[in-house]
């Protein structure tokens, strides 16, 4: 049996991480999440021999390091972090304190004995692109956002630790993911969430900021195929789609697709932290997932038929 930690499991891509490590029986699940932004309504159905939750704030030495004395877990992904442009921009601090949890992770995993840490670092480790598309072996570290450095700090801790404590690490470097029950508060599900209502939609700037979507699916089968076959060891992986689309243009399908009567609003730019443009270089990820990725429109025809959390 593999004893399986993830933080911030009650959260839209943690929760579908754990949801498919339930498949195999080989498999028990710890969960612990503050639910500052995650959803229990998000966790998969299991018996308890297979999956346990506890609300846990990883951040708090005390209450994590409770939760890894008794268990003694072979493998953890970390997921838990305050996510969201506009959240950590408002909350600067609150983000800097998840270097409190990186550390406390690392150095609970030292201590029992982890066999590797699996950690979802972030597209916003990039920067303001360089070169396109972003590959894993190119991170100038020009961005100053501390969402970034937090991400950025992550990824160097975990390199330290395998260093001085041959603590092995994979690095998922986690680019726009969608699909089902994912907050309001990332673009993709805020834009479908308004046109369902036929609200207007807003866009910051002039809406010709360039992303990549990957679907949930996608996201979730590259990583637990690194799991399972023992790859990206001690090293990184950009998880993300591979064609770009523009921010209006993503506003203009999802009216399209969802017959709706929203109109386009334009706000004033942000401030920072809005990049200009995100395309990862996907092929290691392509190597993982060993399948067709979900396209962007057949992606979003999921989501309307699985609308629940989108339209709260």
């Amino acid at each position: 049996m593999k004893k399986i930690l993830i933080t911030g499991g009650a959260g839209f891509i943690g929760s579908a991480l754990a949801e498919k490590l339930l498949q195999s029986p080989e498999n028990f699940v710890v969960i612990v999440d503050d639910l500052s932004t995650g959803d229990i309504r998000k966790l998969p159905p299991a018996p308890k021999e297979k999956m346990q939750f506890i609300k846990c704030d990883i951040n708090n030495y005390r209450e994590i390091a409770a939760v890894m004395s008794p268990f003694h877990f072979d493998y953890i992904f970390h997921y838990a972090a305050m996510v969201g442009v506009k959240r950590t921009q408002e909350n600067p601090v609150k983000v800097l304190n998840d270097l409190k949890g990186i550390e406390n992770i690392l150095t609970l995993s030292k201590d029992y004995c982890v066999k590797r840490i699996f950690f979802s670092s972030s597209s916003e480790v990039y920067g303001e692109p360089t070169e396109l598309p972003q590959n894993e072996l190119t991170t100038p570290l020009n961005s100053r956002l501390p969402y970034a450095v937090v991400k950025n700090a992550g990824e160097a801790y975990l390199r330290s630790y395998k260093k001085e404590f041959d603590l092995d690490y994979t690095i998922f470097r986690f680019f726009n993911t969608y699909g089902p029950k994912q907050r309001v508060d990332f673009v993709m599900s805020r834009f479908i969430n308004l046109a369902l209502r036929n609200k207007n939609i807003t866009i910051y700037g002039d809406g010709l900021q360039s992303r990549t979507f990957c679907y949930i699916n996608d996201n979730v089968d590259a990583c637990v195929n690194a799991f399972y076959k023992d790859e990206v060891v001690n090293d990184v992986v950009n998880i993300g789609g591979e064609k770009e689309i523009t921010i209006i243009d993503l506003a203009k399908m999802i009216i399209d697709l969802t017959q709706s009567k929203s109109q386009i609003i334009f706000l004033p730019a942000l401030e920072e932290g809005d990049m200009l443009r995100r395309c990862p270089d996907a092929s290691k990820m392509m190597k993982l997932l060993k399948r067709k990725p979900v396209e962007l429109e057949e992606g979003i025809k999921k989501i309307l038929d699985n609308p629940e959390f989108i339209t709260k």
